[in-house]
């Protein structure tokens, strides 16, 4: 299964620099497809798939392996039929459109649920939540014996999986041919969104969000101490910048005096007296700062360099086999 993550672009209004395609308007090409110029009728011709480098085998393995590299969230799909839920685990879903609110979704042309939806009937995508797996098993057909039953909130008449982390219902408004699977384009009738971390899918295995950028400052005092001992005083005045989005990750900074205002894509906290700064990135100074902080008043902070942190965790190996085992329960919160 694979999914994609749709996204805006604003089109130039420059009339010369449109595709024509722009030109129609989104309600005529949802009544009028073949307003795009393409036929939804005929198959096209099959051709071989051409295998990397390296790549032997079944041809239809080695695609299946090749999208399972792109990293999706995981969806229950399901719909309403008389008095009988039905329901699919999917991550073959993305949005289409803002305005006005498209999702699609793929599923394979043996699936039951492909047989229940055409245009005008609903559908509901419950986008699961990290601690959902066993739900995930479930609408998947795995068989075991400790999967949790799964419970239902009807919205539009359509059902939804109580605790996921975000519910939509849709109206098939048009349904496509794609090979061994139907396409299902769904205009949204309802939304809705609340907090939590998501369930990711990536090379054939559930992954989660780790968000706790906790390491160093998870270590025993008395082993932590004596590293921030070696570091020098830095200050910083309002709003300056005590670190930026991409830079080397070579310095782990205690805050002594003063604010941290810390911004990263979709997120945004502050930190304050006690707390540390650059716990992962000094880890990994090639990855670069994954985030951008600014001084929020006048900030104090005891800077140690990653070469003094080196150093530390060499002549106390007490304090890297610490280190080793808060690393390891962050590896374990993934598997």
């Amino acid at each position: 299964m694979t999914e994609g993550s749709g996204h805006s672009v604003r089109i130039p209004t420059v009339e010369a620099s449109r595709p024509t395609e722009f030109a129609i308007d989104v309600s005529d090409a949802i009544s009028a497809p073949e307003a795009f110029g393409a036929s939804f009728d005929a198959a096209p011709s099959a051709g071989a798939l051409e295998l990397g480098e390296g790549l032997e085998g079944d041809p239809a393995l080695a695609f299946r392996k090749t999208l399972g590299m792109f990293a999706t969230g995981v969806t229950v799909l399901t719909t309403r039929a008389a008095e009988q839920v039905h329901g699919m685990t999917a991550n073959a879903f993305m949005s289409v459109s803002l305005r006005p609110p498209l999702v699609l979704i793929s599923i394979d042309r043996r699936a039951r649920m492909g047989a229940l939806l055409h245009e005008g009937t609903r559908f509901g995508v419950s986008v699961l939540e990290a601690k959902q797996t066993g739900l995930s098993d479930r609408f998947a057909g795995r068989v075991a014996e400790d999967l949790p039953e799964a419970t239902f909130e009807i919205v539009h008449e359509t059902p939804l999986v109580e605790g996921a982390l975000a519910h939509l219902v849709a109206r098939v408004v048009r349904s496509y041919w794609g090979g061994d699977h139907s396409l299902f384009l769904g205009q949204v009738e309802f939304a809705r969104y609340g907090e939590g971390r998501p369930l990711l899918f990536h090379g054939g295995r559930y992954e989660r969000l780790i968000e706790d950028p906790r390491v160093f400052s998870l270590l025993p005092r008395e082993l932590l101490d004596p590293i921030l001992a070696l570091g020098e005083e830095r200050e910083y005045a309002d709003g300056e910048p005590i670190m930026q989005m991409g830079e080397a990750g070579c310095d782990l900074l205690l805050l002594v005096e003063g604010h941290a205002n810390v911004e990263r894509p979709g997120r945004s906290l502050t930190l304050g007296p006690g707390e540390l700064i650059g716990e992962i990135e000094v880890l990994d100074p090639g990855g670069g700062r994954i985030a951008d902080i600014h001084a929020v008043g006048h900030v104090r902070t005891i800077g140690v360099s990653r070469q003094q942190l080196l150093s530390a965790l060499e002549a106390d190996p007490r304090a890297a086999i610490a280190l080793i085992e808060v690393l390891a329960a962050r590896f374990r919160e993934t598997a």
